[in-house]
Order: structure tokens, then sequence, then C-alpha cells
């Protein structure tokens, strides 16, 4: 038989099958809207906020200005030689990611993801234009039709506005806000700026709108991550299969076909019809579930009306549910969210926020580099003497003008002239960073030596504050010792 001919087997793609969750309420629910307005209002409105910083000063509160290679959050100014914050900050949401992972499950793809929290709006926006579940279902399987197309257009163009005012938003923060806004409706901003907000309008809108939780399944790598932070004692949502099975249709028969006592489930699928996910809580933990918590909010309202208590599904952990089917006690909810491999997450987290915040309000106002020249490493000069050229970078970080006093110590006598200036004094305009070109040169009778170490250090006239950095003066070979 040829190659033609033989069975392919079966296929290893499968078609994305549309998910469109049922309109629940409950308490997870309205936990779950008030966080994304929270969240929503928090990314659309920061970059609006004034916040006085005094003149020559930008007045955004929070915002990332490229230009001057600073990073501005209220009243804190990081500069790019204090990056290490940055890497700081970085750090803790990392060591609080494995936090709430290893106590609540993947809590913060439920709740505050970016991608959970805009396919929430999105979502919102569908069920307003096109209706609740059932509704949506069937106008997916009805052919195009002038109503189709409208409540298709409508609902796309909702989300073409929210895509928009979503990449508009991000390029806020690199910018003063008001006169990019004015700079964008006038066509006068800069092509970087219309670049970044289409690509990020693009991806908010197929993000939020079609792919869903394909973002989440296939292209997240947290669900894969979760394995290892997660373990029996971890708060994750879970279906009491003790409790509810076997499950059948209530309430004609109190049994199933094998005579088997009915549990609390009757079936009704209401936990799978509100999951924004598209799977089944009952088939146990799956890499799918963001534990957004809604099938509980669904399972309660029917437990309710059948006269069950509330439960079956719930927040718990594996090992509870186990002593729960055994008939045992299990320990309070509290012992497992402050167990050791919390409780060690959480200090390394809180260690590396409070360093951070005793840095912050012991850094230094002001800063010192120097670079010494490397071609050529000295001069000789026609007198017999050596000279060095440096660079140095004074950094004023105050909100306003300060001047410096440059000194100089070294293992040999030096003489130490700046470029351009009389004495070694110097300002630094508020806020900025000077460059100054600085030459170190040997006194006459000097004891010339190949390598010899110097300190630089600058001190400001007003504050007494110092900053110091060590370097080299280097001579010829032959005179080394």
């Amino acid at each position: 038989m040829s190659a033609q001919d033989a069975d392919p087997g079966p296929s290893l793609y499968a078609a994305r099958i549309p998910v469109f969750p049922r309109r629940v309420s409950g308490t997870f629910r309205s936990l779950k809207w008030w966080l994304m307005g929270l969240m929503l209002g928090i990314y659309y409105i920061t970059p609006w906020i004034r916040w006085d910083r005094g003149p020559h000063m930008p007045d955004q509160a929070v915002l990332v200005d490229l230009a001057s290679r600073r990073f501005f959050f209220f009243w804190i100014e990081i500069w790019p030689q204090q990056f290490y914050y940055v890497a700081g900050l970085l750090i803790m949401a990392g060591i609080g990611l494995f936090l709430f992972t290893s106590a609540l499950g993947r809590v913060w793809c439920g709740y505050a993801c970016p991608q959970t929290v805009w396919t929430d709006l999105f979502i919102l926006v569908e069920r307003w234009v096109e209706g609740d579940r059932n509704a949506r279902i069937k106008l997916l399987k009805q052919p195009w039709s002038a109503r189709k197309a409208r409540l298709r257009m409508t609902k796309w163009t909702s989300w073409f506005l929210i895509a928009l005012a979503t990449g508009g938003a991000w390029v806020f923060y690199f910018a003063d806000a008001p006169t990019l806004f004015m700079d964008l409706v006038t066509g006068q901003a800069h092509p970087v700026a219309y670049t970044s907000m289409l690509v990020l309008t693009a991806t908010t809108f197929a993000f939020g709108g079609f792919a869903r939780e394909q973002i989440c399944t296939y292209a997240c790598p947290w669900p894969r991550i979760q394995a290892a932070m997660m373990d029996e004692s971890t708060i994750t949502v879970s279906y009491r299969a003790h409790r509810g099975e076997p499950r059948g249709k209530h309430r004609k028969r109190q049994t199933d076909a094998d005579g088997v006592p009915l549990g609390d489930c009757i079936d009704c699928n209401a936990c799978v019809a509100v999951c924004p996910m598209g799977i089944d809580i009952r088939n146990g933990q799956q890499l799918e579930c963001i534990t957004c918590a809604l099938c509980i909010d669904a399972c309660d309202d029917v437990m309710k009306k059948i006269g069950k208590p509330r439960g079956l599904i719930d927040y718990c952990t594996l090992e509870d549910e186990r002593l729960e089917a055994a008939g045992e006690t299990h320990p309070p909810i509290w012992r497992r969210i402050f167990r050791i491999r919390t409780l060690v997450y959480f200090v390394l987290w809180s260690g590396i926020g409070v360093a951070m915040v005793v840095s912050l309000f012991m850094r230094d106002s002001i800063d010192l580099t120097v670079a010494r020249d490397r071609n050529p490493t000295f001069v000789m000069l026609s007198d017999g003497n050596v000279r060095n050229g440096y660079t140095i970078k004074v950094a004023n970080m105050n909100n306003e003008p300060h001047t410096f006093t440059l000194s100089q110590r070294s293992e040999m006598p030096l003489s130490m002239d700046i470029q351009g200036e009389e004495w070694l004094e110097f300002t630094v305009p508020a806020d900025e960073t000077r460059h100054l070109r600085v030459f170190l040169t040997t006194l006459p009778f000097a004891n010339l030596q190949e390598r010899s170490e110097v300190e630089i250090w600058i001190e400001d006239q007003a504050t007494r504050e110092r900053s110091a950095e060590h370097t080299l003066f280097l001579g010829p070979k032959e005179h080394g010792p």
C-alpha cells in the first residue's frame, strides 16, 4: 500500500469551540466586579493625576520619562543609576505571585490578571449587545442577516473603542498626558506613539474579544508553572465529589440505577455554563481553571433553590476534601494559609520591600561617576610631568541648583583642574546631570609611579553631603618601581 493510501490517524488539531459564559450573581461575582472597576479605574485615570514637583519638573504623578531616563511615582524619583529599585519591584512581584499561588492557587489569574479583567469587560459588553448565553449561542448559529450584522458591528465597535482607550492610556504613562492627547488628536504626535497605540489596540481587541481563554490555556506559561507552586494544602476551587456523587436529576427518585443514594449534585451544568474557560470543575483540578469562583456562585444558587447547604463547589484544599470524605475533621482555613511555605515567601517578600523602603529614604541626593580616559591613558607634558584625563558626571537630584566642590586624594602629589572652570567649584542645575572634564597632573619632583590609587569626591556646599569614587592614575612604565 502506498504512503498516500495510509491512514493519517486522528488529527492533532482541535478547532476552538466558542465559550459563552452565562450571567451569574453572587459573592465572588460581586467581588470581581468591584476589583475590575478598581483596576480599570487605576489604569485609565492614573496618567491624568497631577503632582507638583516644583519648577522645571514634570507634574504628572506617574511618568516613565524615557527622554530624561527617569521614572516618577508621586514623590519618588528613580534615576538610571538607581534601576535596582525596578529590579527589586520585579523580584517582589515574582515572590508575591509565588506567595499567593501557594496559599490561594491561581487567585491572580482569576481576579487581577489583565487578560481576565479585559476579557470580563469584553464579555460584559457582548452580553449587553447580544444577550445572555443562550441568545449568543443562537446568534452564532444563525446565518448572516441585517440584524446579526448590526449586533456584531455594534459589539466590535464597542470593543475597538475600549481597545483604543487601553492603548491610549498606556502611551500616556510615557509622556505628559494632556499634551500627548492633543498631539494625538491633531496628528502631531511622534510615530512611535501611534505605532504603540496601534499594537496595543490590536492585541487588546484580539485577546479580549476573540482569543480569551486560549491565551490562558496556550499562551500563558503560568498554568504550567503553578504545578510547582501548589500542593495538597493550597486553597483552590474544588468540587466535593464525596458529597455530590453520584449525581442525578432530583427529586423524583432518590437513588441511581444501581440503587446508590444520589448526591447533592443535580447535574444541572450551571457550573459549566458560567465558566469563562468552558471547563467542568467536577472533573477535578485542570490546567485551564483560573479559580475565578463563578462556578461557586452558580452552584450555591442552585443549592439554595433545592434546599441543600452551600459549598458543594467551594474554596478548599485537596487534603481537606480527602479528610471530609473520610469523615475526619480538618484544620481551620487560616492554618492552610499561614504555614511554613507561605511564611517563608512572605518573609522574603516583606524583607525586600522593607529594604527598598529604607533605601529610598536613606539614598543620596547627589551622585558621582568617574570615567578615566583610556586612549591615551596618560599624556607626557613638555615640563616632564604626567597628566591623566577623566570625564565625571555629577547628578543633582534636588529640586534646586546646588554648588559643589571637587577634591581628590592620592598616593602621590597631584594637582587637579576642571576644564572651563577657574576654581574647583561648579554648579549643577536642579534635577540634572552635568558632565565635566577633569585633569590630574603630577607635581614637580613627585615620585612618579606607574599606577596609583586616586579617590575623587564632590561635596555639596549647602548640605555638606559627599559622593566619592575610586579610580587610577597611570604613568609611564619606565618610571615604575
